[in-house]
């Protein structure tokens, strides 16, 4: 699929990987809805693509809001591209070294937002996606979702975030199996230690702790390697019903 005349919706798109994701999609020709909780932010991107992106403020929880998203896409030109970028991550043990349980509600959180919230988008912008006219070869959309390598490598305290993650995981194939009636692509990318937001908080001698534990590279990974990708995914039409890990080869340890 090329992304010259495409509209790409992108949520999380604010900062991090989904701003990246933004910048190299518009970059390639499309159009993008930057999709955020940050007004702020969302809105200052939308100012520095000079046009070529629409920022909508939305909560990926809440149909009613990712549905005007949607709509805002589509008034933009054809949505061929979704991405999913929203998420959070927070850490707490099942049972915590007091004896307490693991909170039932930041469970719920967890896996509402990242787990949920993506699917909620993918149905949404699939079901926009069936009603285009097909392409040449019979695609009409390519919607690519963020899983992470705690799907599989979950550690200590991340039973939350790793559940979420590996829901998003296997949501793929299936979804990939039931779109492909109408042409839609579903792809997802488990992304290892990036260079996000999140990490820029930490602790420089804490950062390099991490970079020092991938094999190859050997630095955390950088918000333009996901775009990459992404701009790979949305070319490559063979690609489909498949995760991706992009960590550099690592596989984390239970702690």
């Amino acid at each position: 699929m090329k992304l010259e005349g495409a509209v790409a919706l992108v949520t999380g798109g604010a900062s991090g990987l989904g701003e990246a994701t933004v910048r190299r999609l518009v970059a390639g020709g499309a159009r993008a809805v930057i999709v955020d909780q940050n007004a702020d932010k969302g809105r200052a991107l939308e100012a520095a693509l000079d046009g070529k992106a629409r920022f909508v403020q939305a909560d990926v929880t809440n149909a009613e809001q990712v549905a005007a998203a949607v709509e805002a896409a589509a008034a933009l030109g054809p949505l061929r591209v979704a991405v999913s970028c929203a998420g959070v991550g927070w850490a707490a043990r099942t049972v915590a070294k007091d004896g307490a349980p693991h909170d039932l509600e930041l469970f719920k959180t967890v896996v509402g937002i990242n787990l949920i919230g993506t699917f909620n988008v993918l149905r949404l912008a699939a079901s926009a996606m069936s009603r285009l006219e097909p392409l040449a070869d019979g695609e009409r959309g390519v919607i690519v979702n963020t899983a992470s390598v705690a799907a599989y490598d979950g550690q200590i305290g991340q039973v939350a975030y790793a559940a979420s993650k590996a829901g998003v995981v296997g949501l793929t194939l299936p979804a990939a199996r039931d779109l492909a009636a109408v042409g839609v692509r579903v792809l997802t990318i488990a992304p290892g230690t990036f260079d996000t937001p999140m990490l820029a908080m930490l602790p420089e001698p804490a950062r390099q702790a991490l970079a020092a534990g991938i094999p190859f590279p050997r630095r955390l990974g950088r918000p333009d390697d996901f775009a990459a990708l992404i701009e790979h995914l949305v070319s490559n039409p063979y690609l489909n019903g498949e995760v991706i890990r992009l960590d550099g080869a690592l596989r984390m340890p239970p702690k």
